[in-house]
Protein backbone atom coordinates (compact mmCIF):
# COMPACT_ATOMS: atom_id res chain seq x y z
CA UNK A 1 0.00 0.00 0.00
CA UNK A 2 0.85 3.74 -0.83
CA UNK A 3 -0.03 7.07 -0.21
CA UNK A 4 -1.68 7.91 -3.27
CA UNK A 5 -3.63 4.22 -2.64
CA UNK A 6 -5.50 5.58 0.48
CA UNK A 7 -9.18 6.91 0.33
CA UNK A 8 -11.82 6.97 2.60
CA UNK A 9 -14.28 4.21 3.22
CA UNK A 10 -17.36 4.16 1.57
CA UNK A 11 -20.08 6.53 3.19
CA UNK A 12 -17.32 8.18 5.14
CA UNK A 13 -17.36 11.40 2.66
CA UNK A 14 -20.50 13.00 2.68
CA UNK A 15 -21.56 15.95 0.04
CA UNK A 16 -22.30 19.22 1.11
CA UNK A 17 -26.04 20.13 0.87
CA UNK A 18 -25.58 22.91 -1.81
CA UNK A 19 -28.25 25.27 -1.41
CA UNK A 20 -29.63 27.61 -3.67
CA UNK A 21 -28.62 26.19 -7.00
CA UNK A 22 -31.68 25.89 -9.23
CA UNK A 23 -34.84 24.04 -9.21
CA UNK A 24 -33.40 20.51 -9.91
CA UNK A 25 -30.84 20.52 -7.27
CA UNK A 26 -33.82 19.28 -4.68
CA UNK A 27 -32.59 23.15 -2.86
CA UNK A 28 -33.95 25.87 -5.42
CA UNK A 29 -36.76 28.45 -4.75
CA UNK A 30 -36.95 28.77 -0.60
CA UNK A 31 -33.47 27.21 -0.28
CA UNK A 32 -34.81 24.79 2.27
CA UNK A 33 -35.43 27.65 4.44
CA UNK A 34 -40.17 27.95 3.96
CA UNK A 35 -41.65 30.26 3.57
CA UNK A 36 -41.38 34.09 5.46
CA UNK A 37 -40.34 34.86 8.29
CA UNK A 38 -37.51 35.62 10.39
CA UNK A 39 -35.45 32.40 9.36
CA UNK A 40 -36.01 32.64 5.87
CA UNK A 41 -34.57 36.21 5.49
CA UNK A 42 -30.68 36.77 4.70
CA UNK A 43 -28.35 37.82 7.56
CA UNK A 44 -27.68 36.12 11.16
CA UNK A 45 -31.05 35.18 12.27
CA UNK A 46 -31.79 35.14 15.84
CA UNK A 47 -29.38 34.34 18.89
CA UNK A 48 -28.76 30.91 20.50
CA UNK A 49 -31.32 31.03 23.68
CA UNK A 50 -33.50 33.41 22.14
CA UNK A 51 -37.28 32.47 22.60
CA UNK A 52 -39.01 35.58 20.87
CA UNK A 53 -39.28 38.28 23.29
CA UNK A 54 -39.94 35.95 26.20
CA UNK A 55 -37.85 35.68 29.36
CA UNK A 56 -35.28 33.03 28.13
CA UNK A 57 -34.77 29.95 30.47
CA UNK A 58 -31.27 30.93 31.49
CA UNK A 59 -32.71 34.09 33.07
CA UNK A 60 -35.40 32.64 34.27
CA UNK A 61 -33.51 30.15 36.60
CA UNK A 62 -32.23 31.44 39.87
CA UNK A 63 -28.65 32.28 40.15
CA UNK A 64 -26.38 30.19 42.44
CA UNK A 65 -22.87 29.40 43.69
CA UNK A 66 -20.35 31.41 44.58
CA UNK A 67 -17.00 32.40 42.91
CA UNK A 68 -13.89 33.73 45.11
CA UNK A 69 -11.97 34.37 41.77
CA UNK A 70 -12.46 38.32 42.62
CA UNK A 71 -10.39 38.14 45.35
CA UNK A 72 -7.42 35.05 44.73
CA UNK A 73 -4.17 36.60 45.45
CA UNK A 74 -1.90 37.19 42.34
CA UNK A 75 1.92 36.07 42.51
CA UNK A 76 4.23 37.50 40.54
CA UNK A 77 6.89 34.97 40.17
CA UNK A 78 10.40 35.40 39.58
CA UNK A 79 13.54 32.86 39.87
CA UNK A 80 16.67 32.30 41.82
CA UNK A 81 18.71 32.52 38.58
CA UNK A 82 16.92 35.36 37.47
CA UNK A 83 18.55 37.33 40.50
CA UNK A 84 22.19 37.01 39.38
CA UNK A 85 21.62 40.41 37.73
CA UNK A 86 21.97 42.17 41.46
CA UNK A 87 25.25 43.47 42.47
CA UNK A 88 27.03 41.51 45.89
CA UNK A 89 25.27 43.01 48.95
CA UNK A 90 21.91 44.40 47.26
CA UNK A 91 18.84 44.00 48.83
CA UNK A 92 16.36 42.42 46.52
CA UNK A 93 12.64 43.93 47.31
CA UNK A 94 9.73 43.95 44.68
CA UNK A 95 10.89 48.01 43.88
CA UNK A 96 14.61 46.88 43.17
CA UNK A 97 12.73 43.66 41.01
CA UNK A 98 10.50 46.30 38.86
CA UNK A 99 13.30 48.57 38.53
CA UNK A 100 15.47 45.55 37.21
CA UNK A 101 12.10 44.56 34.85
CA UNK A 102 11.82 41.14 36.45
CA UNK A 103 8.67 42.20 37.63
CA UNK A 104 6.14 44.19 35.68
CA UNK A 105 2.77 42.90 35.53
CA UNK A 106 0.36 44.04 38.57
CA UNK A 107 0.70 41.58 41.02
CA UNK A 108 -0.67 41.33 44.73
CA UNK A 109 2.77 39.46 46.25
CA UNK A 110 5.98 38.62 44.69
CA UNK A 111 7.07 35.32 45.22
CA UNK A 112 10.78 33.80 44.76
CA UNK A 113 10.80 29.94 43.62
CA UNK A 114 14.05 27.47 43.07
CA UNK A 115 14.91 27.24 39.76
CA UNK A 116 18.69 28.08 38.58
CA UNK A 117 21.29 28.84 40.55
CA UNK A 118 23.01 31.83 42.61
CA UNK A 119 26.44 32.93 43.12
CA UNK A 120 26.53 36.20 44.85
CA UNK A 121 25.35 37.18 48.23
CA UNK A 122 22.10 39.38 48.46
CA UNK A 123 19.70 40.64 51.33
CA UNK A 124 15.96 39.53 50.03
CA UNK A 125 12.89 41.15 51.33
CA UNK A 126 9.46 39.48 49.21
CA UNK A 127 6.06 38.26 50.31
CA UNK A 128 7.40 34.65 49.70
CA UNK A 129 10.16 32.19 49.01
CA UNK A 130 10.04 28.64 48.09
CA UNK A 131 12.21 26.11 50.24
CA UNK A 132 14.34 25.58 47.51
CA UNK A 133 14.90 29.04 47.09
CA UNK A 134 15.56 30.13 50.64
CA UNK A 135 18.47 27.16 50.73
CA UNK A 136 19.71 28.05 47.96
CA UNK A 137 19.75 32.40 48.84
CA UNK A 138 21.44 31.19 51.93
CA UNK A 139 23.73 28.54 50.90
CA UNK A 140 25.10 31.87 48.80
CA UNK A 141 25.64 33.66 51.69
CA UNK A 142 22.83 35.76 51.96
CA UNK A 143 19.57 36.14 53.92
CA UNK A 144 15.97 36.14 53.02
CA UNK A 145 13.10 38.14 54.90
CA UNK A 146 10.24 37.19 53.65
Amino acid sequence: MRLHDLKPSPGARKRKKRIGNGESSGHGKTCCKGNKGQKARAGKGIRPGFEGGQMPLFRRLPKKGFSNAAFKTVFEVVNVGALEVFEDGTTVDEAALREMGLVNRSCDAVKILGRGELNRKLTVKVDQVSGSAREKIEKAGGSVAA
